[in-house]
């Protein structure tokens, strides 16, 4: 199926760039690649893995974690409220499936900032940091995927470290890290006809071996450019043409992507969707050796809905609701659940109040993000917003907190700095607090 072309509110292109798949393993890295990553390694376990599904365009919270059944109507919107595997907690009706595995799910309904600009958002739940310029396309910082992608790299060879599916986040790009961190894009989505990744196979004519000739010539390069090399560039250099090699020569890309090695049963209990196949094949993917994966989890162009609330929520909830519950129904009957972290956020929630057109409008006050796996302490509802689901009412956290909570996750100390563009360090995360009752 195609990309869709609508776009939000506030007018930026649903439709991103479809980039070059080598483009993005070849770029030139940091000189200090692989220190940090040997300081990355120090920092945990080498083998854990993230599926961040970004809810683009700001769900609200009452048709989905935050039913508000007491409230009035116009605040208690369409949908009703259900019961959950959590005694005295319940979920929007549309949230059926994640409800009877809330056991193992992790949800935080005090979570707030304080912007309602979608690119602003978006940035700071991607990056930790809000968009300077909220007119700007391109990130001011890096995306926690590109950080992942720079120092742990992938967890088995001939995969790519970062992968987006269909294309990537908002602001899921690597900024000044260098465009060699951006994400491996799918394109399109896991459940088009005949579903294959571009750029996993060599161009027409170019053969393994002519590819063999071409990087020893390379080599003889590099052996001569070396000697003038006194800052480690090289060898960063070095380490992601051997990725790209890897990835176009060998079958374990290809093989991660191959949905058709998926049983009939296994992808209709995704669902049978662009969410649910993506959702699939996003946990091939971290079985097989990828360490981030970002996921476009969007049905009406977005989750934008300024009207009809009831009617966009009905055509786009119980896809992605199906999709999380298999998920991580699989990742815990696997044993994957202590390997990989899920995460489901949007970039702020909606107004409390239902608008004149039956829908909700943005709002950064407070917003629900689910989490699973990764060794949490789930099976709880952390925080509460209250009586109208407008504002925090106890426990309140922000986006940077569940992003300390991912890097915790995959070893690497926020606290860490790089230098910007103007040479300035900067710290991965500013606010880098813990949800400490996950831990």
């Amino acid at each position: 199926m195609a990309l869709p072309t609508r776009d939000f509110c506030d007018g930026i292109s649903r439709r991103g760039l479809i980039q070059a798949g080598l483009g993005g393993m070849i770029g030139l890295s940091m000189p200090e690649l692989l220190r940090l990553r040997a300081q990355a390694d120090e920092g945990g376990p080498r083998d854990t893995a993230v599926i961040y599904l970004e809810l683009a365009g700001g769900p609200t919270q009452h048709e989905t974690y935050d039913p508000k059944s007491n409230a009035p109507a116009e605040y208690r919107g369409p949908l009703n409220a259900i019961s959950t595997a959590l005694p005295g907690e319940s979920f929007s009706e549309l949230m059926s499936g994640q409800a009877r595995i809330a056991d193992k799910l992790a949800v935080i309904r005090s979570m707030h900032h304080d912007s309602g600009s979608h690119g602003t958002s978006s940035h700071l739940t991607q990056t930790g940091y809000y968009l300077q310029d909220r007119q700007n396309r391109d990130n001011d910082m890096p995306c926690i995927g590109s950080v992942t992608a720079k120092l742990r790299g992938a967890n088995a060879s001939g995969m790519p470290a970062f992968v987006s599916i269909p294309q990537s986040m908002r602001f899921g790009r690597a900024a000044w890290l260098g465009k060699g961190l951006n994400p491996f894009e799918t394109g399109k989505s896991a459940d088009t006809a005949n579903f294959t990744v571009p750029n996993l196979t060599l161009l027409k004519g170019l053969t393994t071996d002519r590819l063999s000739d071409r990087r020893s010539l390379l080599s003889g390069f590099d052996s001569t450019l070396r000697v003038l090399d006194n800052r480690g560039a090289a060898e960063a250099t070095d380490d992601f043409t051997r990725q790209a090699f890897d990835l176009v020569t060998g079958d374990a890309a290809r093989a991660a992507f191959d949905m058709e090695e998926e049983s009939d049963a296994t992808r209709d209990r995704y669902g049978r969707n662009s969410i649910g196949q993506n959702i699939l094949l996003a946990k091939r993917l971290v079985e097989r050796g990828v360490t981030f994966v970002t996921i476009r989890c969007s049905t009406l162009g977005s989750w934008d809905d300024h009207r009809d609330v009831a009617g966009r929520m009905r055509a786009k909830g119980p896809g992605i609701d199906q999709g999380i519950a298999a998920l991580v129904t699989d990742l815990y009957e696997t044993g994957l659940a202590e390997k990989v972290m899920v995460v489901a956020m949007g970039e702020f929630g909606r107004t409390p109040k239902v608008n004149g057109t039956a829908g909700r409008d943005h709002w950064g006050r407070v917003m629900s993000v689910m989490l699973s796996g990764g060794d949490l302490k789930v099976g709880q509802i952390v925080g509460s917003s209250d009586s109208n689901g407008a504002v925090p009412k106890d426990r309140p956290y922000r986006p940077e907190n569940v992003l300390a909570m991912l890097y915790r996750h995959l070893g690497i100390d926020p606290a860490m700095t790089f230098n910007d563009r103007s040479g300035r360090p900067r710290y991965l995360l500013e606010r880098r607090e813990l949800i400490t009752e996950l831990v």
